[in-house]
């Protein structure tokens, strides 16, 4: 139970709902146990009219009486039941809500290293599977635990008064029954663990399957993939048929041991009524009626030990990500302004995952309405520094300035505020164009949209669909070509309209023309504001204030556009390989 601590905040929120819960269940239950009594009574006005002890009129008096009686209460008992549910059941649910936007909110607060080390089908099946088993322990658990509690403490004391003997034969067969589902209980919850594990690893299948699709495709990988699907099938249907057959003992087991009950009421009872111990036969039937009622809440204790067992399983798997600390806290409460002076003081980081040294020992200085390209080979360390100044990580070593103060200590949300980024891999969501557009601002207008469109050279392409700007994307934005998803989010950028720009190789599925274009207005829009460009392409970089070439983490030149096209190096090596590329190109 230890784990299943943590939800005692939100029964704490919740308590008065709960409290009115358990009230309407005890007045639920009380009133169930009228039935029983007055069959009892109504058998005996029909033994009375029988034996001559009451008339028959007055004996169908008293018998539509009773009969009135018992369905007045079972109403009444079914309409308290109906309102146990409503409050004990909708609470769970409320606490199910509540911790999946915990849990949800926690995951955003998660550093990048976390989501490198764990898969997305296991996040998604602990927000939702583990939430849902937890939900069972905060409502029927509950519910059913109090049911159990009023019955026993009503009945059991019920039934001894009104006949010792036949309570003690009655009751005995209950507690084998308890124990019997407890330990099937046992072996439901080990199994339902593995196929909670099975549904993790079909999750986590599934959604990488679905995501690269067109790879597999690409590749005629379908025969391959159905095939580790059917080996996964397989799997799953021998893990879920090992826990059904184990429930399948469930409600056999109840039947054979009420029938038991049953039978000792009967067998025993008719004995003492002949006996004469036992004054009518009304008590019998009374007493098969609280068989019958206390049957279920027997069960109910091995069943709720598995919920219990289930749910701190469960629970324990989603307090593990709960009690993962973000390696990127935010230190400073209160809002901070960004001007966008940025300077990397002796800055070198290594990846955690990899342990690859991507950055060793870097400094420049950007002042504020500069434009600095970062160019060089792949895995030279260039996207690290977008990395490093939207603060995704912590550098390993040096110092990183935002206007000359520590990144640690600005405002964690005031410095993404003032960052528009458009990542090496261009994500949209799958929803409408205008609302990825409108990502970048909530209550951007639709000229507002268009003008950013227009201005990443997209809009033309965006009004040639049907449905022009309320055109639906696929997952990831698969509706789109890459140069089209590299613009959207280009867009989305501009109309954040932020103090820095950071573009992380943005226009590399675009063609040359329509990069003229991009960065020409891009030029005009970060006039005043700091822009940060990563790109292969030196077009990308010749109207940059300072330019910035790195090979394997080191800072290899720096100057502006014509200095490095000036002298020997990399820069003027990769400049003239793309001169002789593109004026090929234009011969062909």
């Amino acid at each position: 139970m230890k784990e299943l601590q943590y939800l005692n905040k939100y029964l704490k929120k919740y308590w008065l709902k709960l409290l009115l819960g358990v009230i309407i269940t005890i007045i639920a239950r009380v009133f169930s146990l009228v039935m029983p009594s007055y069959v009892n009574k109504s058998i005996k006005a029909v033994e009375g009219s029988v034996n001559g002890t009451l008339s028959v009129p007055e004996a169908e008096s008293l018998l539509l009486e009773y009969i009135l009686i018992i369905i007045g209460a079972a109403l009444l008992s079914a309409l308290f039941t109906f309102l146990m549910r409503q409050t004990i059941i909708n609470v769970s649910r409320y606490i199910e809500y509540d911790l999946k936007n915990e849990v949800f909110d926690h995951y955003q607060l998660l550093s990048l290293n976390f989501y490198k080390k764990n898969r997305i089908g296991d996040l998604m099946n602990r927000i939702s599977e583990d939430v849902g088993q937890v939900r069972m322990y905060a409502g029927p658990a509950i519910m059913y635990g109090i049911q159990t509690l009023t019955l026993f403490a009503c009945l059991i004391p019920l039934m001894f008064i009104k006949a010792p003997t036949l309570a003690a034969y009655t009751l005995l067969p209950l507690p084998f029954l308890s124990i019997l589902i407890y330990q099937i209980s046992k072996i439901i919850h080990q199994r339902s663990t593995k196929v909670q594990e099975f549904l993790s690893n079909l999750s986590t299948f599934t959604q990488e399957s679905f995501s690269g699709v067109s790879v597999i495709k690409a590749y005629g990988l379908e025969p391959k993939m159905n095939s580790e699907l059917k080996s996964l099938a397989h799997e799953g249907k021998e893990t879920s048929m090992s826990l059904a057959k184990v429930n399948a003992w469930f409600f056999p087991l109840m039947i054979l041991l009420i029938g038991i009950s049953n039978i000792l009421v009967i067998y025993i009872g008719g004995k003492q009524y002949i006996n004469g111990t036992i004054t009518s036969v009304g008590i019998i039937a009374e007493f098969i009626l609280y068989v019958n009622m206390l049957t279920w809440p027997v069960a109910v204790v091995g069943w709720l030990t598995s919920i219990v067992q289930r749910a701190e399983a469960s629970q324990k798997r989603i307090n593990e990500f709960l009690n993962e600390q973000p390696s990127i806290t935010n230190t400073e409460q209160k809002p901070t302004p960004v001007e966008g002076k940025i300077e990397f003081k002796n800055v070198s980081f290594t990846y955690e995952d990899t342990e690859i040294t991507a950055l060793n020992n870097v400094s420049f200085t950007i002042e504020p309405g500069q434009t600095v390209a970062f160019l060089g080979k792949t895995g030279s360390g260039k996207s690290t520094i977008l990395d490093l100044v939207a603060r995704l990580y912590d550098v390993s070593s040096g110092e990183i300035l935002i206007d000359d103060v520590p990144v640690q200590k600005l405002n964690l949300d005031s410095l993404r505020s003032a960052i528009g980024a458009v990542p090496q891999d261009a994500f949209l969501f799958s929803d409408t164009i205008a609302n990825n557009i409108r990502f970048g601002k909530e209550n951007a207008t639709q000229e507002e949209i268009e003008n950013v469109a227009k201005k990443a050279a997209v809009h033309n392409n965006i009004m040639g669909f049907n449905k022009k700007y309320d055109t639906i994307l696929g997952e990831r934005g698969i509706t789109l070509s890459g140069g089209q998803k590299q613009r959207v989010s280009i867009a989305r950028a501009l109309m954040k309209d932020p103090t820095i720009y950071l573009f992380d190789d943005c226009l590399s599925a675009v063609d040359t023309e329509t990069e003229e274009e991009i960065l020409t207005n891009l030029q005009k829009e970060s006039k005043a504001k700091t822009t940060l460009i990563v790109s292969h392409r030196v077009s990308s970089a010749k109207n940059a204030d300072k330019i910035l070439v790195l090979e394997d983490g080191i800072v290899l030149q720096e100057g502006t556009h014509d200095k490095l096209n000036a002298t020997e190096g990399y820069y003027k090596e990769l400049y003239l390989d793309q001169l002789t590329d593109k004026h090929s190109s234009k011969v062909g």
